[in-house]
């Protein structure tokens, strides 16, 4: 595992392939409220890119340019909520993407149990610390342990898409995944505009 660290923005001239695995980490779970601390990005590569976000500066034209690609494919887990924070604090809409949690409840069906470090147990035998999960990703210094965490947040959704793939189509529920996967962007959307909580498709 390889982890470079880039203050405000992706450096010139890096490049992820057709596929980046993304995740974001924040000062809570409330997009409006929380502010967007770090984004980690990986080509599945091993290497994990993280950006810091500090004093509240948004402005990454490189990280942006990447994440608006519409011939790369965005691969998140719980796509949901990062894609909400994105489009919040850089104004971004991620499109196309991909959601391991997603997949995994489409496919899985047999177990209750779709977590990130779930996944990654069941399906490629690595268990993930997750020790730094509820840290202060606001801190302008973080540590060794955070910076590990926050890699291992991307560098095993490349593999666990690999996996996940068979079995959707297996269960014949693959294009049902990608229409929902199509929807995420208008789903965080609603989300950011309130309509998370009463949930406009209940009764």
């Amino acid at each position: 595992m390889a982890i470079h660290l880039h203050r405000g923005d992706l450096p010139d001239g890096l490049e992820f392939g057709e596929i980046v695995a993304i995740d974001t980490e924040t000062m809570g779970l409330v997009p409006g409220r929380d502010r967007l601390c770090l984004v980690q990005l990986s080509a599945g590569d091993g290497h994990a890119h993280l950006v810091q976000f500090v004093d509240r500066r948004y402005e990454a034209p490189n990280l942006v340019r990447l994440l608006a690609d519409p011939g790369r494919l965005k691969l998140f887990h719980f796509a949901r909520f990062d894609l909400a924070v994105l489009y919040h604090y850089l104004g971004v809409e991620c499109r196309p993407v991909w959601c391991t949690k997603i997949a995994s409840k489409l496919a899985r069906t047999y177990t209750d149990r779709h977590g990130l470090k779930d996944l990654c147990r069941d399906l490629l035998g690595i268990d993930l610390p997750k020790e730094k999960q509820t840290s202060d990703w606001g801190a302008v210094e973080l540590d060794e342990a955070q910076l590990a965490y926050a890699a291992n947040d991307v560098l095993h959704l490349h593999r666990l898409r690999e996996a996940l793939v068979p079995l959707l189509e297996r269960e014949g529920r693959l294009a049902l995944a990608e229409a929902c996967f199509a929807f995420l962007p208008a789903r965080a959307q609603l989300d950011l505009l309130g309509f998370d909580e009463p949930d406009i498709f209940a009764h």
